[in-house]
């Protein structure tokens, strides 16, 4: 393991002004999103909408650091015959690979699931690498309910991530490491609070020892913020100052970055939580955001299947991008949201 070039790596997936583009939705995922638009997702559709957010020259080559890909597209080529990944490389960006092979449910323990993956990960690694990926992506899932999450499944989950983290860097790969705590349930903040900490101290405690080296990573977290069926809300600087505390307490310094997921945020709201910590500033880490529907609903909804929509559909991914480069910054504002998008 050449640990200076994994660190080189990950300080450039989180360079100040920069965030990653998650465009890893399986084919499920992707499909959900294309019926919403009217889309049917054939492989060449799925491509050429990929391939119009990597040809967006603006976004990809100020605002975007890395891109995480699905295996189809990672070894997709574009309509003139350009793989993919070079595209995203030739803009300036880390190209990834999500890993994991989603979620199932984790016997013996009810309403909790796994995440599965590791068979076979050295292989895919190596095929990978040599097709230009240079970090990976594992998301384990945490969710918040009557009696959940309990220690057994969450420590299932870290280890699984852990185990992940290890054989990517074995593989010359940077690992993202991200535990997800859903915002699906109607749980209070304080309740989002407690079950980030014990989550985030779990996966640390699990890295270390599995020998992980936390120089070497980049961490993917959900923000502490109350559950969407909460009956109670909270402010953007409330927020804020939870999540940085909650990481403060449990992420140690050598981590070289914080990329959030969005979590099924609105845009706006991703990108306001994002700037609201930037802001209040006083943490050892860069952080910045690793969005997948933050970044892409307002492209999807203006391209719509039709290549006329290229244009327009580029010009609202990046002004999302723009948006969050900002936020990663500080430098977010309302106002500027609003005259930028008129």
């Amino acid at each position: 393991m050449n640990l200076a070039a994994l660190n080189d790596i990950a300080e450039k997936m989180v360079t100040p002004g920069k965030g990653i583009l998650a465009a890893d939705e399986s084919s499920g995922t992707i499909k959900k999103r294309f019926d919403a638009i009217g889309v049917e997702s054939t492989e060449t559709n799925r491509r050429d909408y990929r391939e119009l957010l990597f040809r967006s020259t603006e976004a990809m080559r100020d605002y975007i650091s890395g891109v995480i890909l699905y295996e189809e597209t990672l070894y997709q080529d574009a309509a003139d015959g350009t793989p993919l990944v070079k595209l995203i490389a030739d803009a300036g960006a880390v190209p990834g690979i999500k890993v994991d092979k989603g979620t199932k449910p984790l016997p013996g323990f009810p309403d909790e699931t796994i995440t599965e993956g590791l068979d076979g990960l050295p292989e895919r690694l190596a095929k990978d690498f040599e097709r230009g990926a240079r970090f990976a992506k594992w998301r384990a899932v945490i969710d918040i309910g009557s009696g959940i999450p309990t220690a057994g499944a969450v420590k299932a989950n870290a280890h699984a991530l852990a185990r992940y983290a290890r054989i990517c860097q074995e593989a010359q790969i940077v690992p993202i490491v991200e535990p997800e705590v859903l915002m699906d349930g109607s749980h209070d903040i304080a309740r989002c609070d407690e079950v980030t900490r014990f989550v985030l101290q779990t996966v640390f405690q699990e890295l270390f020892e599995q020998r992980v080296a936390l120089e070497g990573i980049v961490l993917k977290p959900n923000m502490v913020v109350c559950g969407k069926k909460c009956q109670s809300t909270a402010t953007v600087d409330e927020c804020a100052h939870r999540t940085i505390a909650a990481l403060k307490a449990t992420v140690p310094s050598a981590v070289p970055g914080i990329a959030y997921l969005s979590g099924g945020q609105s845009d706006e709201e991703a990108t306001a939580h994002l700037n609201a910590m930037n802001r209040i500033g006083g943490f050892p880490w860069k952080m910045t955001f690793s969005y997948g529907r933050a970044l892409q609903a307002a492209p999807q909804k203006a391209w719509a299947g039709r290549p006329e929509n290229v244009a327009a559909a580029q010009r609202a991914f990046t002004h999302r991008a723009r948006m969050n480069a900002l936020a990663s910054l500080g430098k977010w504002e309302d106002s500027l949201e609003t005259a930028l998008a008129a």
